[in-house]
């Protein structure tokens, strides 16, 4: 439910699929499934008649996609839950498998593809799938977009899939396309994944940028604005949110619902969760501040082009201020170094410099 210009990023996926002409949904669920059901309901809102299939443990994706079999007796589209894609692809998808009959995954060009499941092409025909394969092994740009066009014959090859602790679907697949034809379709449109924190902030502008365009779009909800706070272009506040005297919100900014931003802060390309507090003078850029975070008076989250490690690997110009995890309480006149992970729950006191990655529910003090 990662908020993607203050809407979760699951809402935009089912968008781009009632606009693709699909009336039925199965959504596969398992973590988190009550917060998901609870905000989409039978999804009478998006047009749609949404099923829930349950997961109740994460096997995979070629599990994942078992669990809603028993709803499905003819072609469908499945889709990943945590990329963001626009109509025309599921449009061209299902149009390639009505002309076709052959199975469909689109696939999208990148310039650093080896964090990606990477498909080689004969034309338009898969000839491999290799997931995350090191640098210099491959020559193809094109990635899994995780956006599919199957039959129902799909369960079975899953099935048949000799697995080694989870059923993923590329690993199907891969094998499918050395016996039976699969078919590639290029993404049209904005394709995003949201694999590291700094994908959401360009998610999150990009999903700015098309909501400024909108004549008809609201960019402040239901709250209130000090009448000495600055509200530059492409930003957009939730519900009741409050804004204090000489508050300044940048470009890329987005405010979830409840959020306080106290008197002269200033926030710059940041995502805020819900219900988070930011505190009088503090400084936050190219940031994501969790769901009731608390970022205290004077402390400064700089941003800025960083370098960091995350989970054994290193990246490199990255524009990253820091992602200060959910429930995290940040005192006063704290400094947080460019690329810093805070964890959930994780208490800071006045006056600290914090860098690295902290874990969850760790203190930090001054030293």
């Amino acid at each position: 439910m990662l908020p993607v210009g203050n809407k979760p990023l699951l809402e935009s996926i089912i968008e781009a699929v009632s606009a693709a002409g699909i009336a039925e949904i199965v959504l596969v669920v398992g973590y988190h499934r009550e917060r998901i059901q609870n905000h989409f309901g039978d999804g009478n809102q998006w047009d749609v008649d949404i099923t829930y299939a349950i997961q109740e443990k994460q096997l995979g994706t070629g599990h994942a996609l078992l669990q809603a079999e028993p709803y499905i007796d003819s072609d469908f589209i499945a889709l990943n839950g945590d990329r963001y894609i626009e109509s025309q692809v599921i449009e061209d998808l299902i149009d390639e498998r009505r002309q076709s009959g052959w199975s469909c995954i689109a696939v999208t060009r990148i310039d650093t593809p080896n964090r990606f499941g990477i498909v080689e092409l004969d034309g338009q025909t898969v000839t491999d799938i290799v997931e995350k394969p090191p640098a210099g092994t491959t020559s193809s740009r094109q990635i899994n977009a995780g956006v599919y066009a199957f039959g129902p014959e799909i369960f079975d090859s899953i099935r048949e899939t000799e697995s080694f602790g989870e059923q993923a679907l590329t690993t199907t697949l891969q094998t499918q396309s050395k016996v039976q034809p699969l078919r590639a379709i290029s993404v049209t449109g904005r394709w995003g994944d949201v694999s590291y924190p700094w994908d959401l902030l360009s998610l999150n502008d990009y999903a700015l940028d098309q909501f400024q365009s909108n004549p008809d779009s609201e960019m402040t909800q239901a709250g209130h604005v000090a009448s000495t706070a600055t509200l530059h272009d492409d930003f957009l506040l939730g519900e009741n949110v409050t804004i204090h005297p000489g508050a300044v919100v940048l470009h890329g900014t987005s405010i979830g619902e409840n959020v306080s931003v106290g008197a002269n802060a200033v926030l710059e390309n940041v995502v805020v969760f819900p219900d988070a507090t930011i505190g009088p003078g503090a400084v936050v850029r190219d940031s994501i501040i969790g769901v009731n975070a608390t970022i205290g008076p004077n402390t400064t989250i700089e941003g800025g082009n960083t370098e960091l490690t995350l989970d054994g690997e290193v990246h490199r110009n990255v524009e990253f201020g820091g992602l200060v995890g959910d429930y995290a309480r940040l005192k006063a006149n704290i400094t947080v170094k460019p690329g810093t992970v805070i964890g959930e729950g994780v208490g800071v006191e006045s006056g600290a410099v914090v860098s690295g990655r902290i874990a969850d529910n760790a203190s930090i003090v001054r030293g």
